[in-house]
């Protein structure tokens, strides 16, 4: 029988055509590192990559399965930029510091592809990504977001596509306009982190699986990390749970809040090609965002975010089959073969999230969607800072993240309540 992770329901699609999925041994006994991560996903992963590289002794843990957290089942697109538009940043922070952020992740973005090709790992790349208006109105704003990225931040690679235009490529009438970005792509990731974990274990990195941390603590100058089954003593830490934070760190649990993002898989569409014909990657203008792509073998992966439910994979599939049908009426029955689900860490303003928490330990997550290539280049970013290569982490570092109104009693009624009201705003 198929793994199923206990922390997020459904077996993805991603499981299921991954042909091989390493397991790597649970904690057994205590341990005293350079540097422990908190973490299995790209992030914990890449910092392991980097600092077993550099020479420094380092163990990951990871609660559940490698892939088994938003790293190994989101919806695989890249982006460009953080979460919000360059010139969005530049009004609040200033043009050189939202410049900085912008080629943050244009690094990220490089790092990405040449890790993959570097170690050998066929994650699936296919270029295109499309961002689309699901409101009129919008033409004005999309025009001027292509032309500030090419004119001030030097990308070249998005294009203003009108309604006829848009249509052709999304192949729907659904939607008004978009910007059309040939810079970009979208991946397999469970494919990029099992490869990852390779990499990471190859370069002398102590990974294990099914090993929670309950608690750190420090003593003596030193860091504690106490599993079930060990404790970890280490120089520096790095938290790198994301969504999956729990209780475990308190500032980190008050600045990323996980919501819940379902992705439902189609058979191939090879009765549809006018559906995606160019099989880019689509995100939608909504505030609680939807986004679909075409895969390699031409199914399509659809998205669409769903915070305050604990639907099962049957639901799952209902509730994207229906999402589906209002931009594909011709789909309104497609089979959905797999249905699947997880967390998404997101924080207020939407940007990531990093911070030292405690002397020596380092936080870093909140995405906020656009976690596919920040998220690994964060954690090379750490192992950078740790063995003194660079300083480029200092452009998170230094973001003013606000914590979630409300205390641990009540950020999560009162997120509930206000993805509620973007929800309904969204219908509007």
């Amino acid at each position: 029988m198929a793994w199923q992770s206990p922390i997020a329901p459904g077996i993805s699609w991603y499981q299921s055509t991954v042909t091989e999925r390493p397991e790597y041994p649970a904690l057994d006994g205590s341990k005293t590192v350079d540097v422990a991560i908190v973490g299995g996903g790209f992030t914990g992963l890449q910092a392991a990559y980097n600092l077993a590289t550099a020479g420094l002794s380092v163990v990951v843990i990871e609660g559940c399965r490698i892939g088994d957290g938003a790293s190994g089942r989101n919806g695989g697109q890249m982006g460009t930029g953080q979460r919000w538009y360059p010139e969005e940043l530049e009004a609040e922070l200033g043009y050189e510091r939202s410049k900085a952020l912008f080629d943050l992740a244009e690094n990220a973005k490089k790092y990405v592809l040449s890790f993959a090709e570097t170690h050998g790992i066929d994650m699936e790349f296919m270029p295109g990504q499309m961002n689309v208006s699901h409101k009129p109105g919008h033409d004005k704003e999309y025009q001027r977001t292509a032309e500030i990225a090419a004119t001030r931040y030097g990308y070249p690679h998005l294009a203003f596509m009108d309604g006829r235009e848009t249509a052709e490529r999304v192949g729907s009438k659904r939607f008004f306009c978009g910007v059309r970005d040939s810079g970009t792509g979208h991946i397999h990731p469970l494919k990029l982190i099992v490869g990852l974990a390779r990499a990471a274990k190859a370069a002398g990195a102590d990974i294990h699986e099914m090993t929670k941390a309950s608690s750190i603590r420090q003593s003596g100058g030193k860091t504690l990390i106490d599993t079930p089954t060990g404790t970890i003593t280490a120089d520096k830490v790095l938290i790198a749970t994301n969504a999956y934070i729990g209780n475990l760190e308190p500032v980190t649990a008050a600045h990323v809040m996980p919501i819940r993002s379902f992705i439902g898989a189609t058979v191939p569409l090879d009765r549809f090609p006018s559906v995606i014909p160019g099989r880019e990657s689509i995100a939608d203008s909504r505030f609680v965002v939807r986004y679909w792509r075409r895969t390699r073998d031409g199914r399509m992966l659809f998205g669409g975010r769903e915070a305050y439910t604990s639907d099962t994979p049957r639901d799952i599939s209902t509730h994207i089959r229906r999402q589906i049908a209002e931009i594909y009426p011709e789909l309104k029955d497609i089979e959905i073969t797999h249905g699947w689900g997880g967390s998404v860490g997101i924080t207020m303003p939407r940007k990531p999230f990093a911070r030292e928490v405690m002397p020596g330990v380092i936080s870093i997550g909140g995405y906020s969607g656009h976690g596919v290539m920040l998220s690994n280049y964060c954690g090379k970013l750490y192992a950078d800072m740790v063995t003194g290569k660079g300083g480029e982490l200092d452009h998170l570092l230094d973001l003013k993240i606000p914590p979630f109104p409300g205390g641990a009693k009540f950020r999560s009624p009162l997120l509930f309540l206000a993805l509620t009201w973007y929800a309904l705003r969204d219908k509007l």
